[in-house]
């Protein structure tokens, strides 16, 4: 099968001044090819653009978790099957949600206050529990049923139209690999410094060489105008950088996926919790 990539920055709170943004490219010869970037100031607008047909097969890689930790949710009694489970956490209010984890959180000893999911450890990446600094828990309640509604599927974890596959994608872990932990975006004005800008160029110029660890042992490379070279590196939030880092571990995934890896790279894990894809 033929797919697209996607590579997506995402947010529980989508609005004008920060929307969700979708890169969309393909792979060709090695080189991972960037041909748009487009915007969603409302969740709806996103699903419904995840679940339209006509825009062909794709696999895309989603910066947001997809799964809980056994632990919380075995504490909690939740439904321990990924599905059920998923229904009722989208049946909560945010407002239970936080309820439920700082009641957890607030049993539990200084220093081990979070549950981790097991991909956590190796992607360096938030508790998917967390609500605050970043909310990836409200991040979670508010995408991930909707990819399940939009009927895409989910490797390990659902099954749907198997022409449209979302990965559970981060885009740390990819610039963590070429920049260690310096920091290349904000959304802060104040925090939007020149080292940043140069982090953001770094990065750019390693993913078009083929440098970053992550594309080198694939053989790719990502394939930029100079326009699409200056829009990433000129925004400032990260967010459009974020998208494209999302949608070359997508290019990487799919070139698992065509080596024969049954399950687009992704180790064996908890079919609870999840995996990120390339950790």
């Amino acid at each position: 099968m033929n797919y697209g990539l996607l590579g997506c920055d995402f947010t529980s709170a989508p609005s004008r001044r920060k929307p969700i943004t979708l890169a969309v490219g393909r792979v060709d010869r090695g080189r991972v090819l960037l041909d748009s970037m487009e915007a969603f100031e409302s969740l709806d607008a996103w699903a419904t653009r995840l679940a339209e047909a006509e825009n062909g097969s794709w696999v895309g890689g989603f910066d947001l978790p997809f799964g809980l930790p056994r632990e919380l949710v075995t504490a909690l009694g939740w439904p321990t099957d990924w599905l059920p489970c998923i229904r009722h956490y989208a049946s909560l209010s945010r407002d239970q949600i936080r309820d439920a984890f700082a009641a957890f959180c607030d049993a539990r000893p200084a220093g081990g206050k979070f549950a981790h999911r097991a991909t956590d450890g190796p992607a360096g990446s938030s508790p998917s529990m967390k609500w605050v600094n970043p909310p990836v828990a409200f991040m979670l309640h508010a995408g991930v049923p909707r990819l399940v509604d939009a009927g895409v599927s989910l490797p390990g974890l659902h099954l749907g139209d198997t022409r449209r596959v979302a990965l559970e994608a981060y885009p740390g872990l990819l610039a963590r690999s070429v920049l260690g932990n310096a920091s290349y975006k904000a959304d802060d004005k104040a925090r939007q410094t020149p080292e940043r800008l140069i982090a953001r160029r770094t990065l750019i110029e390693a993913l078009e060489s083929g440098r970053a660890p992550l594309l080198g042992s694939a053989g790719l490379r990502l394939k930029l105008s100079h326009a699409q070279r200056d829009r990433l590196a000129d925004d400032a939030s990260g967010d459009s950088l974020d998208a494209v880092l999302c949608l070359v571990q997508a290019a990487w995934a799919l070139d698992q996926h065509q080596a024969g890896h049954a399950c687009w790279g992704l180790p064996a894990f908890d079919p609870l919790e999840g995996w990120i894809a390339s950790a």
